[in-house]
């Protein structure tokens, strides 16, 4: 298959917030874009919803964004992470936070709430364009960079692993008639319980193109050069096998959806960045991650497209076919 992997649609300002917690998080954004009660002079595709999900909601005003944080959120945790967000040590792969206003909720019903600068984000509609070297160069740097002092024993695990479990219960509640379960699960029994390392470095936990923005506000966009690549999304950082962050790129590369050279291209500046998640055999290190963010994608399209009451994509297909590949057999 030629195609590229997908890449998560590039978010745009939609419609302004209409649900209670939404309009809630606008007025943190444009409070945290406006101190002071200056007046907002932002044009109207500069303030809208981005996101919507159940992972989070996302608000823009300006040149900023609010944040609400998934329901459930670990507020010990989430803070751990937020404060290495911020930290000098990782700020040349993490865009840092912005400090929430004050006065201003540090939660809405109870789903912690940050703000971040916006950046823009890789632009699915240009997948020739994708920094996929400086993706694999970001993550090399995190997985060098020692946890800064007072982290080590305060840092959650990456929750990696966790969301591939979380991805199997969801299919299990929402779509366990689905003729392609029965393949998504014999995938699923194929990959070992626990986490199988000993690895504690510094993980992203969730990396996908998506995860991906510019920094406008660094050195090199005030000086009119390119602004840098940056990582996004907190929720799931913390120590772990840093091989975790290459599996999504390994599983697309393993079903056909990343063609060879682009995953040659990321292998290769990942290892040339000195990154420790592969060695001389690089999926010694990456089967078994690969394998569960196969299983995870699949999981979750047989959840979404039960829940949405439509067929599968072709790429949605490609991620059955391919548990197939690893259990040995197709169902459905």
């Amino acid at each position: 298959m030629d195609s590229a992997p997908p890449i998560p649609p590039t978010t745009h300002p939609t419609a302004p917030p209409t649900a209670p917690t939404l309009h809630r998080l606008a007025a943190v954004a444009h409070t945290a874009a406006h101190p002071a009660a200056a007046p907002c002079r932002c044009a109207g595709d500069l303030v809208g919803v981005l996101a919507d999900r159940d992972d989070g909601s996302v608000v823009r005003h300006g040149g900023l964004v609010a944040k609400a944080h998934a329901p459930g959120t670990d507020p010990e945790a989430h803070g751990v992470r937020l404060a290495l967000a911020a930290h000098q040590d990782v700020g040349g792969v993490f865009l840092p936070p912005v400090p929430l206003p004050r006065p201003g909720p540090e939660s809405l019903d109870g789903r912690p709430v940050t703000v971040w600068p916006y950046g823009p984000p890789v632009d699915p509609e240009d997948p020739e364009a994708a920094p996929w070297e400086e993706a694999a160069r970001l993550l090399a740097l995190l997985h060098r960079t020692p946890p800064p002092p007072g982290f080590s024993d305060r840092l959650p695990d990456m929750r990696a692993p966790v969301k591939v479990a979380l991805a199997v219960d969801r299919m299990r509640r929402t779509a366990p008639d689905h003729p392609a379960a029965v393949t998504v699960l014999d995938a699923w029994r194929t990959v070992p319980d626990g986490p199988g390392t000993a690895y504690r470095l510094l993980c992203h936990g969730d990396f996908h193109l998506g995860q991906l923005v510019r920094d406008t506000r660094s050195t090199a966009a005030a000086e009119g050069r390119d602004a840098p690549w940056r990582l996004i999304d907190i929720d799931d950082l913390g120590l772990g096998d840093p091989a975790w962050d290459l599996a999504r790129p390994a599983a697309w590369f393993a079903a056909g959806l990343l063609p060879p050279e682009v995953w040659s291209r990321f292998l290769g500046a990942y290892q040339q960045a000195g990154g420790p998640a592969v060695d001389g055999d690089p999926w010694g290190r990456l089967d078994v991650p690969a394998r569960a963010l196969t299983v995870q994608t699949a999981a979750l399209a047989l959840a979404k497209s039960t829940a949405e009451r439509r067929p599968l994509d072709e790429v949605e297909e490609v991620m059955i076919d391919t548990c197939a590949r690893i259990s040995g057999h197709r169902t459905g």
